[in-house]
């Protein structure tokens, strides 16, 4: 399963439209007034399928993801000189690659790729193509890569 995942170009807070391989919008995404990022994922429907909050007044950035309203897991940073590197606490997946550029895979907790995840360039707002293995795990995947993406444009 394909999904292309593009942020609006005019919108107050943060908002992103993502579709699947034939142009459908599969879920939108809306940033919500809140300190700081919270942002709820809809279906196609308009039903509230997910959320990734920014939990504050932490010492490093840190994005809980809920789904159906249960919490299902996190994301942190951890302190690093150089190399900014993430603890996943998520269904027991893990990042690689480079994904403080974009290009990045995650990997379930039996070392099977579950999905991979890339940035296009020359395009006028963030737009990411993320190519799922199992298309049940969509919904997932999707809150990841919004968790990933909060954390660099709260750190930019």
């Amino acid at each position: 399963m394909r999904l292309l995942f593009k942020q609006k170009l005019f919108s107050w807070l943060d908002s992103y439209d993502i579709y699947n391989e034939i142009g459908e919008t599969v879920y939108t995404v809306k940033g919500q007034i809140a300190l700081g990022h919270c942002l709820k994922i809809f279906d196609a429907y308009g039903n509230e399928a997910g959320m990734v909050k920014e939990k504050i007044f932490t010492l490093l950035p840190k994005y809980e993801m809920y789904r159906d309203g249960a919490y299902v897991g996190c994301i942190n940073k951890e302190f690093t000189l150089f190399k900014p590197k993430f603890n996943i606490d998520f269904y027991g997946w893990r990042v690689e690659g480079n994904y403080f550029e974009w290009d990045y895979s995650i990997y379930d907790g039996y070392g099977q790729r579950t999905a991979t995840v890339s940035k296009q360039i020359f395009n006028l707002t963030d737009t990411y193509t993320i190519d799922i293995d199992n298309s049940d795990d969509a919904l997932s995947v999707l809150m990841l890569v919004i968790a990933i993406d909060a954390e660099k444009c709260s750190r930019n």
